[in-house]
């Protein structure tokens, strides 16, 4: 995906402003940056959901010329609060995640079903399939939610906020996986995200956003920087790189910062 010159307001306040990204097969980009820089705003965006001034491509073809159908089968999309129904089952939620796929009569096919349970299989769920959604808590409900969209099968994934209501262990889970699937079957993420460490841990490339604007983009080290995510966060901060790659941040508390001071 490649996006160029995207500029978006809501009536007279401007949330993008001349913003450039892209994203490859095989890589997992953090999208970074506080509340209000555009982060949910830009994925809409990309997905077509909002129209923006600018140009949007997806395997250098035109958003314009996809079909909601076709794109449906290449990007899958988590919003920050999926819309869901209590009175649903786990199962036909993860099974809404092959309606790209399906005949006009919605008629499941053996893979399709296939499909469904090696998902559930792969984030614990096989034992909720027939729970209600009412009858299970935040967290499960999310990975609920991200099974749907790799019921899809898609070739890229973009993410508002998918560690919502996930413990430690979980969010680490997820965060994991998505890099096995950005390396084993070369599926494109873009994840919008608060936690700094996260990012710094798992990404291969971070864009950072604020006011509207890419402040940074780049591999980890480039990006997370301690005078660069104070001038974004307004707060000090420490960065420590990792041995292995990555960094871990660190918010200065001297009190130096605090307005309460």
């Amino acid at each position: 995906m490649e996006a160029k010159g995207l500029t978006f307001a809501y009536g007279r306040r401007s949330v993008l402003r001349e913003v450039n990204v892209s994203l490859w097969p095989g890589e997992v980009v953090a999208l970074l940056g506080p509340n209000g820089s555009g982060k949910s705003t830009l994925i809409k965006v990309l997905l077509g959901h909002l129209h923006a001034a600018g140009q949007v491509s997806w395997e250098a073809k035109p958003l314009a010329e996809w079909t909601r159908r076709r794109l449906a089968r290449r990007v899958a999309y988590l919003a920050q609060s999926p819309a869901w129904d209590g009175e649903q089952r786990v199962g036909e939620v993860l099974r809404l995640g092959r309606a790209p796929y399906w005949t006009a009569f919605g008629i499941e096919s053996e893979t399709d079903i296939q499909v469904i349970r090696a998902v559930a299989e792969m984030l614990g769920l096989a034992n909720l399939l027939g729970r209600r959604m009412d009858e299970i808590s935040g967290g499960q409900r999310q990975r609920v939610f991200l099974g749907r969209c790799l019921a899809q099968q898609p070739a890229a994934m973009l993410l508002d906020e998918p560690n919502t209501f996930l413990d430690l262990k979980h969010q680490v889970e997820l965060c994991r996986l998505l890099r096995r699937l950005a390396k084993d079957d070369g599926v494109a993420v873009l994840m919008a995200s608060h936690d700094l460490n996260l990012a710094g841990a798992f990404a291969d490339r971070v864009v950072l956003l604020a006011d509207g604007k890419v402040v940074a983009d780049g591999p980890v080290r480039e990006v997370m920087r301690a005078e660069v995510l104070a001038g974004v966060y307004g707060v000090g901060m420490e960065v420590i790189e990792r041995p292995g790659g990555g960094a871990v941040v660190v918010p200065r508390v001297d009190g130096s910062d605090s307005p309460f001071s």
